[in-house]
């Protein structure tokens, strides 16, 4: 005898016919409703994982051009692998968490070098691969292999924390158990791909927070939120700490036409080109003491004007400051720095963070001024 469901009436449901019901209605609301995106019109793996992560922390509409850009210059996984990793972090600039783009590229490597260029074709190998979570595993594995397994992202968890009642926080082990569990169940009665496509769907434009239009959704006849009530209420999420705010002085070091860029090598960054940054007591005397003990001799100019940029964790408060250079560092000093002295053009020309860009306004406009 099958098991009984309960929903939030009370009335008992076969769990199978439940799970092929839901699988139904899904796929015959999506098909019709589907936004048309580039990364739906294809099986190949590559541009599916492409999509997946430029999609992570960042809005469709945003994707779409970077999209476009990156599949024309780096068509395939051997030449992401074979790219310069300048090259793709200033394809990948300005859509931020630059971590996403070095893992890439990584990942692609591995592909390459161990898998013969092939993709792997289950969530389980694709977990392997740098920079690939269980949401992009089940993804690429569910879309373009019919693997299926669940594609989990915060829409997803949205949807599945109403339909199934969960009202613990849904990031909570005993929480996701449940969603991949139930998920993985409804992706086994039809196209796990498309079942997880109509999810994501659901979740970005139906089921969305605080305002859910409960009027449109297929699934809100068996929706535990709905009949209780509490759909905006809905995922509890946990706590977090807020971000550190951490003040930030950003130094234009000019000479003759060009400013002094480095390249960063902490991790946050890693791989971009930034101007001379100092954290934490940024008062002048400090900075200048700094420079002087970096063999960069310099003349103060002043301060030239202030920024913001929030990431996860932190917030850069940026004072943003111009000195002159007495002369160019030298060669080897700027090799073992991996730094560059750069004009307008070259500057523009490298990958730096969307945290720089007031700072690099800036700095044109004083390289202008000096021609």
């Amino acid at each position: 005898m099958a098991a009984l469901w309960y929903n939030a009436t009370g009335k008992g449901v076969d769990c199978v016919d439940r799970h092929a019901d839901y699988s139904k209605r899904l796929t015959e609301w999506y098909r019709p409703v589907q936004r048309d995106l580039p990364w739906r019109r294809t099986k190949n793996p590559y541009a599916i994982w492409v999509s997946e992560i430029m999609l992570q922390q960042t809005r469709v509409e945003t994707v779409r051009e970077y999209y476009r850009r990156f599949m024309e210059r780096l068509p395939d996984v051997t030449a992401l692998a074979k790219a310069p990793q300048a090259e793709v972090l200033k394809l990948w600039e300005g859509l931020g968490y630059y971590s996403r783009a070095r893992n890439m590229q990584r990942a692609a490597q591995l592909i390459v070098d161990q898998y013969g260029g092939r993709f792997p074709e289950t969530a389980a190998e694709l977990r392997k691969l740098p920079g690939i979570g269980a949401y992009t595993a089940g993804a690429v594995a569910s879309i373009a292999f019919g693997e299926a397994s669940p594609a989990i992202d915060g829409n997803v968890k949205r949807v599945a924390a109403r339909l199934f009642g969960i009202r613990e926080a849904i990031d909570a082990k005993a929480s996701l158990r449940i969603v991949q569990d139930q998920l993985s169940a409804i992706l086994g009665y039809g196209d796990a791909g498309e079942i997880n496509q109509a999810l994501m769907e659901l979740g970005a434009t139906v089921c969305i927070p605080r305002s859910p239009k409960c009027d449109l959704c297929p699934l809100a006849q068996n929706c535990d939120a709905f009949a209780e009530g509490d759909a905006p209420l809905l995922p509890i999420l946990a706590p977090k700490e807020p971000p550190k705010v951490i003040p930030l002085a950003v130094c234009l070091l000019t000479y003759a036409g060009q400013v002094l860029l480095l390249r960063r090598q902490e991790r946050l960054l890693h791989g971009l080109y930034v101007f001379w940054l100092a954290e934490g007591d940024i008062a002048l005397p400090l900075l200048q003491s700094s420079l002087q003990e970096q063999g960069l001799h310099t003349v103060y100019q002043g301060k030239v004007g202030e920024g913001k940029h929030i990431f996860t964790h932190r917030i850069w408060q940026m004072e943003i400051h111009h000195f002159v250079l007495t002369a160019s560092p030298a060669p080897e000093w700027l090799q073992a720095r991996q730094a560059a002295m750069a004009s307008a053009d070259e500057m523009l020309s490298l990958p730096m963070p969307t945290a720089m860009r007031a700072a690099q306004s800036l700095a044109l406009t004083l390289l202008d001024a000096a021609e």
